[in-house]
């Protein structure tokens, strides 16, 4: 115990500080602390934790320093929110108008000009009430939506697992991610039961999932797609990958709107002209003809509520408020209703292709699977979903399966001896199954193309590599991926026995197909005038010939 607490204080004095002596921002700068590469010992000294997790008393002190684990929103003030749609030139030159109708249209026996100064204040209140109710409902929607999607986690706290919101994470935490989790926060592994892999199509656009192993690092938003793992938290909110991201989107977003300028063209306009006019108008009718006050003011009335679109405002309001009503049916939510304008006025539209233009599921094309032996197409698939998992599978595993007349044909025949799943290290899986029929053994490996090339050693030509070197230059061109088989004889019939030498027997080529509305869908764009660009990445040769047409370009 006494060589542990001298190790970690050890590592504190090395570090140079741990997380109640250092601010959020000194915690976060990688120029100082890297915690996605540091060793994991030093990770939870400086977090000051455990694999037994924090106390509750712990991380209630934390969230006072790092917040909670969300994605912070500008909460607007209702009252002020309602002020800002009057705050535009066309409103400045309206309010200037019921000004003058009610505080210096006097004179002359005459009330000040009543009707004039409430039918301009009922247009103001119009067109702001119908812009801020908009808004404030699109906002309420979007804040509904959140609050039901609160995601939940099992976190270790008191050293007993608990089920909390990730919004109550924070860096330290001990948590726990299973098949079909999202994970809460970004952390890094400390416990990896199984092989464990991790969907980070949301965050990089890679359709097939990431293997993760101890000691690596984990993203908030992706999802666990097999085996277990216990992580600890190292970013929360803002301060991972995903809210750094969201973080910059926000920024950019705060930059003011098409439909704003021109509106404040228009404006600014109005108020320059009716300026020099007033001040002709003035010196005319007072300096030149000597008006009474009373009728040079009606005058100088006319000027002002004449000279401005008084109406367009609430037009505009009222044709944006139909529009976002309108989206609002095709289940769109509209938190800006400028935004409306924003998005007709787009001119490239840049999409992502895994899972946006593609249905990120993946296809084994039977009709173009290439033999290298006595087995046809048929074989290879079945020898290929020998070497695949039953359970728990991953992209590749679940496609070849299903590409079977029964998924159950998986293990038809044969008993499952020993199974190896993939390694991101060998870029393969393997089964030792007995055959029922004959008792014979065997063993089926599938994976990477020239890593099982380099594998197999019986029957091995150079014909044969170089016919599956082109194999699988031509599955690039017409964009799809080349997974290659081989098999084995075990003489011994010995789980561990050696075999006679793998021998290459088929390639099999895998696609994500487009979505059924992906080409109507880009067809109208292209109609609309909006250019498509894909953005993805893939190897260029299968996006070049995945997509190539004349209704996508390639970015």
């Amino acid at each position: 115990m006494a060589e542990k607490t001298e190790h970690f204080e050890k590592s504190q004095q090395q570090m140079g500080g741990d997380i109640t002596s250092l601010t959020v921002e000194e915690l976060y700068d990688k120029d100082k602390f890297d915690l996605s590469t540091m060793e994991q010992g030093d990770v939870l000294a400086l977090l000051q934790t455990s694999k037994d997790g924090l106390t509750s008393d712990e991380a209630a002190r934390r969230v006072e320093k790092f917040g909670y684990n969300k994605l912070e929103t500008k909460e607007t003030n209702a009252f002020f929110q309602f002020l800002s749609f009057m705050w535009n030139p066309l409103s400045w030159v309206m309010e200037a108008a019921a000004i003058v109708s009610i505080a210096l249209a006097n004179g002359d026996g005459k009330p000040p000009d009543y009707p004039d100064f409430v039918g301009i204040v009922l247009l103001l209140l119009a067109n702001s009430l119908i812009g801020f109710y908009e808004e404030r409902q699109a906002g309420n929607a979007v804040k509904a939506l959140m609050e039901s999607l609160a995601p939940e986690c099992k976190v270790k706290r008191n050293g007993e697992w608990k089920t909390m919101e990730a919004a109550e994470l924070v860096p330290g935490d001990v948590i726990s991610i299973k098949l079909g989790d999202v994970v809460p926060a970004d952390g890094r592994l400390i416990a990896a039961h199984g092989q464990v892999s991790i969907d980070q199509a949301a965050l990089t656009g890679e359709s097939l999932p990431v293997g993760k192993e101890a000691g690596d690092e984990v993203f908030s938003g992706s999802t666990v797609k097999q085996g277990e793992a216990e992580a600890v938290v190292i970013g929360t909110g803002l301060n991972t990958f995903f809210g750094r991201a969201a973080k910059l989107v926000g920024e950019a977003g705060d930059d003011v709107g098409h439909l704003q300028q021109v509106l404040t063209h228009i404006g600014n306009f109005c108020l320059v002209s009716i300026g020099i006019f007033v001040v002709i108008e003035i010196l005319v009718m007072y300096a030149a003809f000597h008006y009474a006050y009373r009728r040079g003011i009606e005058n100088l009335l006319v000027l002002l509520v004449g000279g401005i679109p008084i109406a367009m405002p609430t037009v505009l309001s009222v044709t944006l408020a139909i529009g976002a009503k309108q989206l609002a049916e095709h289940k769109a939510i509209v938190t800006r209703i400028t935004a409306i304008e924003e998005m007709a006025a787009v001119t490239i539209l840049c999409s992502d292709k895994t899972g946006t233009l593609t249905l990120n599921k993946l296809i084994v094309d039977k009709p173009t699977i290439k033999t290298y032996a006595e087995f046809n197409g048929d074989e290879v698939i079945q020898l290929s979903a020998f070497a695949c998992r039953t359970e728990n599978q991953d992209a590749i595993d679940f496609c070849i399966v299903n590409s079977l007349p029964d998924p159950k044909l998986a293990r038809d025949g044969i008993e499952e001896l020993e199974f190896k799943p993939f390694n991101p290290v060998v870029k393969r899986t393997e089964i030792t199954y007995k055959r029922l029929q004959d008792g014979a053994v065997m063993r089926v490996t599938k994976g990477m193309s020239h890593t099982i090339l380099d594998l197999c050693s019986r029957d091995k030509t150079e014909a044969q590599i170089k016919a599956l070197n082109d194999d699988v230059d031509e599955f690039a061109r017409r964009g799809l991926r080349a997974l290659a088989v081989a098999v084995d004889d075990v003489p011994s019939g010995e789980v561990d026995g050696e075999g006679k030498g793998m021998r290459l027997v088929g390639l099999l080529p895998i696609y994500d197909p487009p979505r059924s509305d992906t080409k109507e869908t880009i067809d109208r764009s292209i109609a609309l005038g909006i250019q498509v660009k894909m953005i993805t990445g893939d190897q260029l040769a299968i996006d070049f010939k995945g997509w190539s047409s004349p209704w996508l370009w390639l970015l």
